[in-house]
C-alpha cells in the first residue's frame, strides 16, 4: 500500500471506503492519502463522502496528535471529478465534505498539507484547508473554477487571498494558469519546497516537532488563529488578549513554564549550532 509521495507504508494502516482514502498512524501522526491515482485523485462522491469522516475520526482519536494530508502519486488532487460533474452525478459537492465553511470539517488538531503533485480547483481548496503546506518540487497549483464554468464553494476566494494576497489570488482565478512549487513558495502559498522523495519525511519531522509541545496549547493556538481570521484586526487583538488572560488563569503553573523554558533554550542551541 503506497503512502503517497516518496513514502512506504508503515505504522498502523486503516482501511477506508473502497480504499479511496488511506490512513496510516505511526507515533501519534496520521498520514491521510487520497487514493485514486488513476484519476489523479479526482474528488468523486466516494472521496467526498469518506474524507471528512476520516478527518473527524482522527480528530477524536486519542492516539493521534497531528494529521498529514497528501495524495497518491502522481497528483495531490485534480479537483472535482469532471466525469461525474458532466454526468450530473456530482451534485451536493459542498455538503458532501460535511462542513459549513471550507472543504474540510471542523477540527482542532494540526493538519499539514503535503502537496506531492497538482492541486487543482477543488483539490486546491482542500489544500488551502490545511494549516500550512509543504510542496514537493513536482507540486503545481491552479484555480480553474472559471475555466470549467463553476464558482468556488469551499472557500477559495477567502483562503487564497489570505495566503498570497488579493491581486495574486485574482490573477490565478481569472487566468487559470498553473503556479509551480518555487513560485508558490515565493508567493507565500507554501512554507517549504523539498525534493519529492523527502516530502513525507520532512512533514513527519514537522509533525514530530509539534508533538514536543503540549497539545492543548497547540490546539488552542490554532483555534485562536482561526477565530482571529474571521473578524477585523481590532477584533483579532481582543480575541488574543481574551484567550491569553483565560489561559493564564486558573491552573496556570509558573514552575511548569520555567521547566519548559530550560528545555526550549537547549533545543534552540541545538537548532542554531
Amino acid at each position: 500500500m503506497e503512502a503517497g509521495a516518496g513514502g512506504r507504508s508503515r505504522g498502523r494502516p486503516r482501511a477506508s471506503h473502497r480504499d479511496v482514502v488511506l490512513v496510516e498512524v505511526d507515533d501519534g501522526v496520521a498520514v491521510i492519502t487520497l487514493n485514486r491515482p488513476e484519476a489523479r485523485n479526482a474528488l468523486n462522491r466516494a472521496v467526498r463522502s469518506r474524507l471528512p469522516k476520516v478527518i473527524t475520526e482522527l480528530e477524536h482519536d486519542d492516539e493521534v496528535d497531528v494529521m498529514i494530508l497528501t495524495g497518491a502519486d502522481p497528483a495531490f488532487s485534480a479537483g472535482i471529478d469532471l466525469k461525474e460533474l458532466g454526468s450530473g452525478e456530482a451534485t451536493g459537492t459542498r455538503d458532501d465534505l460535511g462542513s459549513t465553511r471550507g472543504a474540510l470539517p471542523p477540527r482542532n488538531k494540526l493538519l499539514i498539507g503535503a502537496v506531492n503533485g497538482v492541486a487543482v480547483t477543488g483539490g486546491f481548496e482542500i489544500a488551502l484547508g490545511c494549516d500550512f503546506l509543504v510542496a514537493s518540487e513536482r507540486a503545481r497549483f491552479a484555480d480553474t473554477h472559471a475555466r470549467v464554468g463553476i464558482m468556488p464553494g469551499w472557500g477559495l476566494t477567502v483562503l487564497l487571498p489570505q495566503r498570497v494576497g488579493v491581486a495574486r489570488a485574482r490573477e490565478m482565478s481569472v487566468t487559470g494558469n498553473f503556479v509551480d512549487a518555487q513560485l508558490a513558495y515565493d508567493w507565500g502559498l507554501v512554507n517549504h519546497v523539498v525534493a519529492h522523495e523527502d516530502l513525507l519525511p520532512f512533514c513527519r519531522q514537522l509533525a514530530a516537532d509539534s508533538r514536543t509541545i503540549d497539545q492543548s496549547a497547540v490546539r488552542r493556538m490554532l483555534q485562536t488563529y482561526d477565530e482571529a481570521s474571521l473578524g477585523t484586526l481590532d477584533e483579532a487583538w481582543n480575541i488574543e488578549e481574551r484567550v491569553s488572560r483565560a489561559w493564564q488563569g486558573d491552573g496556570f503553573d509558573p514552575a511548569e513554564v520555567e521547566r519548559k523554558r530550560a528545555a526550549i533554550i537547549e533545543r534552540g542551541r541545538a537548532q542554531t549550532s
